[in-house]
């Protein structure tokens, strides 16, 4: 029967069978262009309808996304508290109950594996989410430590709701405590009888909220969701519209902004939390933590690392996936995501460039872009600019009470 099952479960039209999410039958009937792709062995959309209305409804409306292929790790027990704080960059004793922290976890050599965020519940009870899988590490490093950790992945489904009206489709549905829950806080209540954890966080830079229950209530709840949100805009969304929202956000992405020192090959590719512009997430001031001898001599030398740096361009053609020169010769960097921003209205991206500490490196940068025109490719020298993320900053996405609309 678990067999039977599990079978039902998987989609079988990708090159390997990938899990269906229990919300998946609600995506697919939004579904009409129908493109999907492998998130963490799950069926996860790219596009749903239409991937401009989809980015818009997350800056006008609100959309939904699925966020149940997240990894989802609870780690519970006596000393759950001192295994964190050894395990992440940042003070886990100065994180209060109720809370979400975003946060990195690094290898002995300082280099970053991943980031993500820590969900605190209770006292002793966390919640560890990553886009990277992350289990024997977590098991192995957790040796003579007194606590439990389990794998929620396939058991705890999720989704997020992104935009200006999400707090007015949560006060329909009758969620008490909205209007107080301020950014990167949680509580836990039910719906219609339906039991959930919300908290005001999300990948978007924008008012939004991250709703976990288990999965045998997904399709109750979604089903309120959708109906509660009928005159608020709700939209179903795919990845790329999410992708859009966040590079505007300056939020990075493992393997795709930086390699995971779990999945680097060279040592060379290899990133510290400065080089991606988050040592401001570390507490070299609390004891021992994964890393924390290498970060603090790599602070007292000379860095000459590829840092991660956000770049208005030129024009409005995308650059991602183009080379970056100093002085329109001497290679510096690589785009890793670029985007035509519609709030912006800017060409923006994210790349790993080699500048040194020269501030004086930091001008005269050009991107290499071959831009498509009648079956022609023509190559352009556009102009950069080393600006400060986020490219945009929303005042909603902070404010206690959100509007309601």
């Amino acid at each position: 029967m678990t067999q039977l099952k599990e079978k039902k479960d998987r989609d079988t039209t990708f090159s390997k069978p990938l899990f269906r999410s229990p919300f998946y039958d609600f995506f697919a009937a939004q579904e009409t262009e129908g493109h999907w792709y492998d998130w963490n062995g799950y069926k996860s959309p790219t596009i749903l309808s239409d991937e401009e209305l989809e980015y818009f409804s997350i800056r006008s409306t609100c959309s939904v996304f699925d966020i149940t292929p997240l990894n989802k790790y609870r780690i519970v027990g006596p000393q759950a508290e001192e295994f964190l704080n050894k395990l992440t960059v940042r003070d886990v004793t100065k994180q209060n109950v109720a809370t979400v922290k975003y946060t990195l976890w690094c290898d002995q050599e300082g280099f970053v594996i991943d980031d993500g965020t820590l969900f605190r519940i209770s006292d002793n009870d966390f919640r560890l989410c990553s886009q990277e899988k992350h289990l024997p590490w977590l098991i192995d490093t957790s040796h003579g430590f007194d606590i439990e950790i389990i794998d929620e992945t396939k058991h705890i489904c999720g989704i997020s709701l992104q935009g200006p009206t999400s707090a007015s489709i949560l006060r329909l549905l009758g969620v008490n405590g909205i209007d107080n829950l301020k950014p990167f806080h949680l509580f836990q209540t039910k719906i219609s009888n339906i039991p959930i954890m919300i908290s005001r966080t999300g990948f978007t830079g924008d008012l939004g909220y991250e709703i976990f229950m288990k999965n045998n209530v997904a399709n109750k709840f979604i089903e309120r969701v959708w109906n509660a949100g009928t005159n608020h805009g709700l939209t179903a969304i795919g990845y790329n519209a999410l992708n859009m929202a966040r590079i505007e956000a300056g939020f990075i992405v493992a393997n795709i902004d930086f390699i995971s020192s779990d999945h680097a090959i060279r040592p060379n590719r290899c990133r510290r939390p400065d080089d991606l512009g988050l040592g401001w997430l570390v507490d070299l001031n609390k004891g021992f933590f994964n890393g924390k001898k290498a970060i603090v001599n790599s602070k007292l030398e000379d860095s000459e690392a590829f840092k991660i740096y956000a770049l208005e361009i030129d024009g409005k053609e995308p650059a991602e996936g183009s080379v970056i020169y100093y002085n329109k010769k001497d290679e510096v960097g690589t785009v890793t995501s670029a985007i035509w921003s519609p709030m912006t209205k800017k060409s923006i991206a994210l790349a790993q460039l080699k500048l040194g500490s020269s501030k004086s490196n930091m001008e005269n940068l050009w991107v290499e872009i071959y831009s498509l025109k009648e079956l022609q490719y023509y190559k352009l020298m556009k102009k950069v600019s080393i600006v400060q993320p986020p490219f945009i900053s929303l005042a909603r996405r902070a404010a206690c009470p959100p509007a309601n609309y």
